[in-house]
């Protein structure tokens, strides 16, 4: 395990399982791995660290517990002032984007819910392994706010015109769906989940990294531009929505369990 170099906090596990390979795991299991403001300010170090060694030569990102991201943790943005909207948006679009200019390709294994935010992470990726209990699902509708973590550029680039039900309806997509869509590029049963994703991690690790990290600059350059713009829009609509009662609203009626009564306020 990487000692001094990396900023290991307990909601954000760093280990080496081979010589080539980073697997970040987010640990926060009785959240089901939901984003808090200390876990988006570690994976987004830990990234920046990763993206200068060249000794790693893959990264897997995962989650604990039979979760891989259940989104952002509501009470850590539930109230925040108007000044800090925005600034708490450019944290997480920050992660966006440590995984898209990473040299090292970077894998998500995704077990059980990748959900919101989690599933933006998920789609940024430039893999995705699943396994047959992992699902997606864009379900911020369900507290009145929309994609913000790109997932309005990527999801429309596997399913199309269809990523606007998907979104509008906060669908979720079991493995199999990822799997059609190419959102999954393998799915496995769970108890084979961490053994087929070393065993992808080596099959990276063993390739020609300046051939990998040359093939992955090519084709995130011709997104950098789009990705951009889909960002900059979705910080600029999300941060109107979170100040809406539509979001209060949604978030009290997640905690009460019950349906949410939205008046388009």
């Amino acid at each position: 395990m990487p000692g001094s170099e990396y900023p290991v906090l307990g909601s954000l596990k760093i280990d080496r399982p081979t010589e080539g390979t980073l697997r970040l795991t987010f640990h926060r299991p009785e959240k089901k791995n939901a984003l808090d403001r200390a876990l988006v300010r570690a994976f987004s170090e830990a990234l920046t660290v990763a993206a200068r060694d060249a000794t790693i030569r893959v990264i897997l990102l995962t989650g604990s517990g039979g979760a891989f991201c259940s989104g952002a943790d509501l009470s850590s943005i539930e109230k925040p002032n108007s000044e800090e909207i925005e600034a708490r948006i450019d944290e997480f679009h920050a992660m966006i984007w440590r995984i898209v200019d990473a040299p090292q390709p970077v894998i998500a294994v995704v077990d059980g819910p990748a959900v919101g935010f989690g599933a933006d992470l998920a789609l940024a990726c430039d893999m995705r392994l699943f396994s047959e209990d992992g699902y997606l699902e864009e379900a911020f509708v369900k507290i009145g706010l929309m994609p913000d973590g790109g997932g309005t550029h990527f999801l429309v680039q596997f399913a199309g015109r269809r990523a606007f039900e998907m979104m509008a309806l906060g669908q979720r997509l079991n493995a199999e769906a990822c799997l059609e869509l190419g959102i999954a590029n393998r799915v496995v049963p769970g108890a084979q989940l961490e053994t087929s994703a070393l065993a992808l991690a080596k099959r990276l690790e063993d390739a020609a990294p300046l051939a990998i990290a040359s093939i992955k600059k090519s084709l995130r350059e011709a997104e950098r531009g789009p990705l951009a713009q889909a960002l900059a829009g979705e910080k600029r609509r999300q941060a109107r929505l979170i100040r809406s009662a539509d979001f209060q609203e949604g978030v009290s009626a997640f905690r009460q369990k019950r349906p949410p009564r939205f008046q388009g306020k």
